[in-house]
């Protein structure tokens, strides 16, 4: 009895933080977004508890909302904006958006404050030297006594609702961002994998990713049960 009376506190507790962050997501502004790629529209979000301004780069509509295209995508200076090539950042938010145009309709989120996984882009140029010095990904935030991973996806989960997403192919190569996004409340009902050249610079990188992280480099669509 103890056990059902905790299980439902929790919930409680969980959808009032998922209601409040709802109520503190405002939407600033739209705009025409032409790109390389093709033709988007793009909404700017921001998250009043913080100030960040977070993206939705929108291809299409969404109509029922049901098995939407969508990339969740983590800011990423090094990879997005001067496209370094120790990693795959930067060619998996171009594919993600090739992909949309080419379907012709889908979503791309991009979250500000995910640099280097959560860990800030200082402490991630730290982890840089490390891996230069032979450290994996995971090792060197080891070594800098930084959590792997600490990435929250509930503000980009609250903006695909807003947008009228219900159900989704999520295009990633991680089977944690999926089970993050249910836990947000979203139905991911695919896996789309988001396949980049694998060069000599991001091999180490994507290995470590693939062995200690469980990403998926294998091609298709993959259903989720």
């Amino acid at each position: 009895m103890v056990i059902k009376v905790l299980k439902v506190f929790v919930e409680l507790v969980l959808r009032f933080r998922r209601q409040l962050r709802v109520n503190l997501l405002k939407q600033v502004s739209t705009a025409r977004l032409p790109t390389a790629c093709g033709s988007f529209v793009v909404h700017c979000y921001k998250s009043m508890p913080d100030g960040l301004e977070h993206v939705e780069i929108v291809k299409g509509v969404t109509d029922d909302g049901k098995d939407v295209l969508v990339r969740i995508h983590s800011e990423c200076l090094t990879g997005d904006i001067f496209k370094s090539v120790k990693l795959d950042c930067g060619n998996q938010l171009e594919l993600a958006l090739k992909l949309i145009e080419e379907a012709g309709k889908g979503v791309v989120v991009y979250l500000k404050g995910h640099e280097g996984r959560g860990i800030g882009l200082g402490q991630k140029l730290r982890a840089y030297n490390l891996q230069d010095d032979g450290r994996g990904t995971v090792q060197a935030n080891d070594d800098l006594g930084l959590p792997v991973d600490s990435r929250d996806y509930n503000i980009g989960a609250q903006i695909l609702k807003d947008l009228g997403v219900k159900t989704m192919k999520l295009m990633t190569n991680s089977p944690d961002k999926c089970i993050k996004l249910k836990g947000c409340g979203l139905e991911v009902m695919h896996r789309v994998s988001v396949l980049t050249p694998i060069t000599k610079d991001n091999k180490q990188y994507l290995e470590t990713k693939e062995a200690k992280m469980g990403h998926f480099y294998n091609s298709g669509t993959n259903t989720l049960s």
